[in-house]
């Protein structure tokens, strides 16, 4: 029966609110509270496919991370469902040779072991029950055998002698530490004599790892995987499982401003002495992995000793004569990792490409290059005969998994993860701009619309200064300075990436070594005049700058060279003094390279661009951001910057975490890092 007239007329006034309303704006507790897909794995033969979701509890302040399954032959198109079981916390996902088992790291146990689950079903299986932490894993070729990392005293005979020491230290009345040498500390730890070492394990009966095994990184004196980040792509087994290649940091008095690694062969049988393959290069060499009939191995290598921002090229050595050439000269971009096609003709590695961040396919005989996925960023991938798996993410959308052929071709989205939420959420559409920057090249940017955007209305700005100062703000979606956490507030984002960015050539990320102020700031400036030209959106008169480490020195810079260029600044871990970042930071080849030397070889240039001769410039109000275990920018300079502000008189203000470092990553402090932001961002463009 039709509805009547009156009916209807009560209906619509009803109705319309509803329709009208606009959707919820993304903010910073959706950011912390997103379930997180990475580590796509593909089973040998390329049909079972697993990924790891990290799911926040943020009443706890924790996340766990659970492995999820899917059969890519199947015909129901059904999502993946669960493999670990609730409650197990898990990372490093790795199938065993023959695709029977999935290996994985878990502290379940009480420690972080090694796992085993099968995937027709069953109960995850302790693998390993060693003392100490296992930091990482390779399973041989063969299934036989295992190699493991750890922490250890290296003097030490066995494990069990690292682990009684640090109890005994624990228990001594005294906490004092000397030491004669750098690092003293690297990242947010101080160093207590223990490097990272690598060691192979038998897997005996019912895949049980060796209750001894046995540590085979002797060559010299370094971390293997390196510190603070290396990982176990680092290391890889020969194809016949006699032998291992990893990448290993010199631990001699240089260590602390020397980016020198070297690729050493260890031999997990014959009694010979590890062999440094990469000892004429003197800078860095790292991620190996061995063509299918061991002769050659792959890998990459910068060329300048001391510049971390160097350029990763692909090599190919020849094992057996030791010569290694570079395969693609030509192609001016830097390689993030290896990982070899099937018929072994072509490398597939990602590298930041022009703000975005695709999958390439290099040709080993000719340097050929071609892009085989683009659009936003692609992060971890695997490839497997035909079949390449990988996650996608771009300044809309978190990542998600997605299955292709190797080509490219077929591709099909796997994971739907936060979709109910996602669908319910209001984000900014953002588009890439160029202009004429210093030195009339050209310089891109990003320019993110305000959520629920409304035409022919103007907006206040977040001015996003990205750090490195080797990096790049492009088309991903970052969990501590995602654009849309300032879209949902209503303020409209714009991003440049200045000389020194990467994903340009690597000229251009040269051009900054030296000329932290003046190139960059000319970049910016010419980059916020194009924008505003551009975007008629932006209220210029109501913008904010805001940005961390090396963006948190340009901050700094602006506030003593650019005074009325923003309405207010945010300085998050942003070095005020260059000089004395030169004698308390702990890579020291970094200020070293930045500066083409050391504070005592070449004062005048940490004095050329640093900040803090320029404090009695500062006007504009600025919020200052530091954690007390930042050991790459000490909280020192977060201190004497807003020491700076309130004696100059300017308005500011300290936001200070006794339990963070360089990066705010707790989910309730990543809440506060970004009311904290935002509510200052409102203060001073209120209309």
């Amino acid at each position: 029966m039709a509805p009547r007239p009156l009916l209807i007329a009560l209906l619509v006034p009803l109705l319309l609110p509803v329709a009208a309303q606009a959707a919820k704006p993304f903010d910073a507790r959706d950011l912390v509270t997103l379930d997180r897909v990475s580590a796509p794995t593909l089973s040998p033969d390329g049909r079972k496919l697993v990924v790891a979701v990290r799911e926040a509890d943020f009443e706890a302040n924790r996340a766990s991370t659970g492995l999820w399954i899917e059969d890519l032959y199947a015909r129901d198109a059904a999502p993946p469902v669960r493999f670990t079981a609730e409650g197990f916390n898990v990372n490093s996902p790795a199938f065993s040779p023959d695709g029977s088992q999935v290996y994985f790291l878990s502290s379940k146990s009480g420690s972080q072991q090694l796992w085993k689950q099968a995937v027709a079903g069953g109960d995850a299986v302790q693998v390993s029950d060693y003392p100490l932490d296992v930091g990482s894993y390779k399973v041989s070729p063969d299934g036989r055998a295992v190699a493991l990392s750890f922490e250890v005293f290296t003097d030490c005979a066995d494990l069990a002698c690292t682990k009684s020491r640090l109890g005994a230290t624990a228990a001594s009345k005294a906490s004092g530490r000397v030491y004669d040498s750098l690092l003293v500390r690297h990242w947010d730890t101080w160093a207590d004599g223990r490097r990272n070492q690598l060691f192979v394990a038998t897997l005996g009966e019912g895949g049980r790892a060796d209750a001894a095994p046995v540590r085979i990184s002797t060559g010299t004196v370094g971390d293997v995987p390196t510190k603070p980040f290396g990982d176990a792509s680092e290391y890889t087994w020969s194809p016949d499982g006699q032998s291992l290649v990893y990448t290993q940091r010199a631990g001699d008095r240089g260590e602390a401003w020397s980016t020198n690694t070297d690729l050493w062969q260890a031999w997990v049988r014959a009694r010979r002495a590890p062999r440094n393959l990469t000892a004429g290069n003197p800078a860095q060499d790292t991620g190996p992995v061995f063509s299918a009939d061991g002769k050659t191995l792959y890998y990459r290598a910068m060329k300048r000793p001391g510049f971390e921002a160097d350029r990763l090229a692909l090599m190919a050595m020849d094992l057996g004569s030791g010569t290694a050439r570079e395969i693609a000269p030509d192609w001016d971009r830097s390689a993030d990792g290896i990982a070899l096609s099937a018929d072994g003709k072509a490398i597939y590695t990602q590298a930041y490409d022009v703000g975005t961040h695709p999958l390439f396919a290099v040709d080993i005989a000719t340097g050929g290059v071609r892009k085989v996925l683009s659009g936003g960023t692609i992060g971890a991938f695997d490839l497997r005969g035909d079949t390449l798996a990988y996650t996608r993410d771009n300044l809309k959308s978190p990542a998600q998994a997605f299955v292709a052929r190797a080509d490219g071709s077929n591709e099909r989205q796997i994971t739907q993860a936060n979709a109910d939420v996602l669908n319910n959420l209001a984000f900014g559409d953002y588009e890439q701009f160029s202009f004429k920057g210093w030195n009339d090249e050209t310089v891109h940017g990003y320019v993110v619309k305000p959520a629920n955007f409304e035409p022919g209305k103007q907006y206040p700005v977040a001015f996003l200064i990205h750090g490195g100062p080797q990096g790049s703000f492009g088309d991903n979606f970052h969990y501590r300075w995602n654009p849309q956490t300032y879209a949902g507030a209503g303020f409209a984002v714009v991003m440049i990436d200045f000389h020194g960015s990467v994903g340009y050539g690597q000229a251009f990320t040269d051009a900054i070594s030296q000329h932290w102020g003046d190139r960059p700031l000319e970049d910016l400036q010419k980059g916020w005049a194009a924008a505003q030209a551009k975007y008629t959106f932006l209220d210029g008169d109501r913008a904010c700058a805001l940005g961390g480490s090396y963006g948190g020195y340009m901050v700094a810079w602006i506030a003593g060279n650019w005074p009325d260029g923003f309405k207010c600044l945010v300085n998050h871990a942003g070095v005020v003094d260059t000089r004395i970042m030169g004698f308390n930071t702990e890579e020291l080849w970094f200020t070293e390279w930045e500066n083409g030397g050391t504070p005592v070889q070449v004062p005048e240039n940490y004095e050329r661009f640093n900040p803090i001769r320029h404090v009695g410039n500062w006007k504009s109000p600025m919020l200052v951001i530091h954690g007390q275990l930042d050991y790459r920018v000490l909280v020192e300079q977060g201190l004497a910057s807003f020491s700076a502000a309130q004696r100059q008189g300017v308005e500011s203000q300290l936001l200070y975490f006794p339990d963070e470092n360089h990066w705010i990553l707790k989910p309730h402090n990543s809440v506060l890092w970004h009311d904290t932001v935002n509510a200052w961002l409102k203060r001073w463009t209120a209309e």
